[in-house]
């Protein structure tokens, strides 16, 4: 039986995979059969051992087969990636067939595409997600797909293609060049007639599922259009409409140059001529390699910080990339040329340019061998420079607090001083403006009446209220107060209260409402309430005065959001109670506690009510839509502002769902929102989508925050629960069966008051029943004691005759009475009792805390 071998080697989950092709010639027919071996390091033997093997056969008489590529792609079914294999026959009429293999976790083949050609797959072959199938041919871009199942064109022509991959929003996209083309007189600033003339080509990008062209100047000048030969897009990120890219590609003049938004940026020079291929590694010092193949089998690996060669070999087979050790991290993996052994993976090298390096049979040379030595004694003097660096740092911290504490102390004995000579009493501070926390209650600042801790509208600074408005959703009223503070003054505590006229009302002119704190940060989130219960963090004892700021941090008030600008607190109450009076007029008044800072200290802590307006409401201006939420479609997003946005908001209700899949990615999710529901995006905040389906399911908002590919979060603010359960019952259809969704309790302070009011009962009644319990254990066993010291006492006492016996026996008594007493004064109790005792409160301390901890952040 005779036999040859066609082998390919590729990377996948941090298992080397082997495909061999052999041919093997039978007495009737030819029978062609595909191998895989997964492969997987063996940190014992330091070798790469087999772990699993497969196997596909394929028949056809005379049929010629081989491998035309392979890689790793992502299957659109589930959204995992596998490795795919692109397999050629070639026909006596001058036919090519080709198929497209997916090998599945169990090494079973699927054979998912296939399609038939008049030419053979030679220039820019790309296998992409879906799984796709990318390649040139007569400058034509031609591309097919497990969803499309024909092969489709590109309008576009391509001379080459350099990269193509997935850019979210865009899909698929393919960078490559094309002969540069005059321009049109409409078009004449976009691109110069000195472009064609002087390189005669020009970058050109194509996205394939929008059939359109973008901006190739926004990834390389059109200038190197005609030097490069191989690119790599590290990062893409749109912003303003505009892409905002790092590119590093390589040109024919040994040259790795780093583009930023389309302009270079920093150069290496390459060691080798013709480098053909680049590829990039992040390794465990999170710094990031980009290694770089030749066509002489030379590589050498450049450090992005430096942008310098770190280190090159010869005679290298190929090149992977994947965590080989299962460290977390990505490993570098050079498989070397071995004539005298047909194994593959005989001799190799596992790199990642620090704390890792294993190497087998390595016999090659190196161009600078004490390259890795130095490197890592580098990376050795870094740490340790680093750890001085910190512990400097600290110091002097350290030094710095000691010395405004000494200050401080100079300044109030200095002002005591001065006090006590002219004779008048010196005020101590408070233990606010010393940073302390009490361990009781306060309670005498209760006894200060209202109108002593009062602030006057004349002392707060005008610019304070920057904007007043409202809004009428449904049957809710939303009054909002925007403010800006300074890094001197900041506000905590704040509520709104609505007053009416005297004028409109005979009864109370207080209206019952609702205030809440509305933030808008990069990650969105709306309201303050917790989406999930968490642990709370460990008590302070004492707090640091003067790193008040990093303490903040450390701690996030939920009624106080850091002074970093303008902020929005909102109130919402009943709209049809008012709508009685027809006409009214309310007053606005925002209730707050104010800090004063000065230099970063505290200089004054006081009360504050502040008139921020006053606004009019009719039925007229209601009817109109005067105050109407208006939230607008404008091509593939909503826009509004953002008050609107607040408004719906602050009256919705927020349910948090915890959505996971094993065995498949949640992409269904993002079709339902934008398909179903018929979604869109908000511009001003972008990671919520509004739902502009008609019916009961209009003005819901949702934020899908996906964790991985298979876990996320999808919050839903909606008008009320039966518009939870609709979306909800739509959702469920069309996530695979698989998927598990749990509710995210959201508990309201209400609850969670009675909560902490039965925690701390159940901590007093705890308390009292241990010490109870103590307290008799004692009281019983001293009573025993006693009561057998006596009994013995009598009987020992009824049998003496002799009078001297007798008083010694009395004596004896009266010392055991001593000891008995003074056994009471000091009375303990058992191991087994105490640490029962400290078990309960501990418990019932615990429950208590953690309610009050949710209570805090709710």
């Amino acid at each position: 039986m005779l036999s040859d071998e066609q082998e390919k080697i590729l990377s996948h989950n941090g298992e080397v995979l082997i495909f061999q092709l052999s041919k093997a010639k039978c007495a009737t027919e030819k029978t062609t059969r595909l191998h895989v071996n997964r492969m997987a390091y063996d940190s014992g033997t330091k070798l790469f051992v087999q772990k699993s093997s497969g196997l596909f056969s394929m028949h056809g008489g005379s049929l010629n087969i081989e491998i035309v590529c392979c890689s790793c792609t992502a299957d659109f079914r589930t959204g995992i990636n596998l490795p795919c294999i692109l397999m050629r026959k070639k026909k006596n009429n001058s036919v090519f067939k080709y198929f497209l293999l997916l090998l599945h976790s169990s090494n079973k083949f699927e054979q998912c595409l296939n399609f038939k050609l008049d030419y053979e797959l030679k220039d820019d072959i790309r296998l992409l997600n879906g799984p796709t199938v990318l390649w040139r041919h007569a400058k034509k871009l031609f591309y097919v797909s497990t969803k499309t199942c024909t092969v489709l064109s590109a309008s576009v022509q391509f001379s080459s293609i350099e990269w193509a991959d997935e850019i979210e929003n865009e899909g698929i996209v393919v960078l490559g060049t094309r002969t540069a083309g005059l321009p049109e007189e409409k078009d004449e600033q976009t691109l110069s007639k000195s472009d064609g003339a002087i390189w005669g080509s020009e970058f050109v990008v194509y996205a394939i599922e929008n059939q359109k062209t973008l901006t190739g100047t926004c990834f390389l000048p059109h200038a190197y259009s005609s030097v490069i030969s191989c690119v790599h897009v590290c990062r893409t990120a749109i912003s303003r409409s505009q892409f905002r890219t790092s590119v590093v590609a390589i040109t024919h003049k040994k040259q790795l140059i780093w583009f930023q938004d389309g302009l270079p940026k920093d150069i290496c020079q390459l060691p080798y001529e013709e480098p053909c291929s680049i590829q990039v590694a992040t390794t465990s010092r999170n710094d990031v390699m980009y290694v770089v193949s030749f066509a002489s089998r030379n590589v050498c690996a450049v450090q992005k910080d430096s942008f310098q060669v770190a280190s090159r070999w010869q005679e290298v087979k190929s090149v992977l990339i994947d965590d080989f050790i299962g460290t977390g991290t990505e490993q570098i993996l050079l498989l070397f040329k071995d004539e005298s052994n047909t194994d593959s993976l005989s001799t190799f090298i596992i790199t990642d340019f620090g704390e890792i390096s294993y190497a087998s049979n390595i016999n090659c040379k190196e161009d600078f061998p004490p390259t890795e030595e130095l490197q890592e004694n580098g990376f050795l003097t870094i740490q340790a420079l680093e750890a001085r660096l910190q512990a400097g740092c600290t110091s002097v911290r350290d030094l710095q607090q000691h010395l405004r504490l000494k200050e401080k102390v100079l300044f109030e004995s200095c002002c005591a001083l001065i006090d006590l000579v002219q004779e008048r009493e010196h005020i101590l501070p408070t233990a606010e403006e010393e940073g302390l926390v009490s361990l009781w209650d306060d309670t005498e600042n209760l006894l200060h009446p209202l109108d002593k801790r009062m602030t006057l509208t004349s002392e707060v600074p005008e610019h304070l209220i920057e904007k007043l408005w409202q809004r009428v959703v449904d049957d809710s009223l939303v009054i909002g107060v925007k403010i800006t503070e300074s890094p001197n003054l900041s506000l905590n505590d704040v509520s709104l209260s609505l007053v009416m006229d005297h004028d409109f009302t005979s009864g109370s002119p207080v209206i019952e409402c609702q205030s809440k704190i509305v933030k808008l940060n990069k990650t969105f989130s709306a309201l303050s309430i917790s989406s999930c219960q968490m642990e709370p963090q460990p008590k302070r004892i004492k707090l640091d005065f003067h790193n008040k700021n990093d303490l903040k941090k450390e701690y996030p008030e939920t009624s106080k959001i850091p002074s970093d600008g303008a902020k929005t607190f909102v109130a919402v109450t009943r709209l049809s109670p008012l709508l009685a009076f027809r006409d009214i007029c309310c007053m606005i008044l925002l209730h707050a506690k104010r800090k004063k800072y000065q230099d970063g200290n505290l200089q004054e802590s006081k009360q504050l009510t502040l008139l921020c307006g006053k606004f009019s409401l009719c039925l007229e201006d209601i009817s109109s839509g005067k105050y109407s939420v208006n939230l607008l479609r404008n091509n593939s997003q909503c826009t509004g502002t953002m008050e609107d946005i607040f408004a719906i908001l602050a009256v919705s209700l927020k349910f948090s769902f915890q959505i996971a899949s094993s065995d498949c990615t949640l992409t269904p999710v993002n079709m339902w929102l934008l398909s179903q529901m018929e979604c869109m995006p908000i511009k001003e905040c972008p990671e919520n989508m509004f739902c502009h389906k008609l019916g009961s399911l209009h003005g819901t908002v949702f934020n899908w925050n996906p964790k991985t590919p298979f876990e996320g979060t999808l919050t839903f603010f909606c008008r009320n629960q039966t518009v939870l359960f609709q979306c909800l019952h739509s959702l469920l259809e069309v996530l695979p069966p698989t998927c598990k969704v749990k509710p995210l309790w959201l508990e309201s302070k209400d609850v969670l008051t009675d909560q902490f009011a039965v925690a701390l009962e159940k901590e007093m009644v705890t308390l009292q029943s241990s010490f109870s319990s103590a307290v008799s254990e004692v009281e019983n066993n001293l009573t025993l004691s006693c009561e057998a010291g006596k009994k013995m006492s009598r009987v020992t006492v009824s049998s003496l005759s002799d009078k001297k016996e007798a008083v010694r026996q009395f004596r004896e008594e009266l010392q055991n009475e001593q000891k008995q007493s003074a056994l009471g004064m000091n009375r303990t109790v058992s191991g087994a009792l105490y640490r029962q005792i400290t078990l309960k409160i501990a418990e019932a301390q615990l429950c208590s805390d953690t309610i009050a901890w949710r209570l805090n952040i709710s």
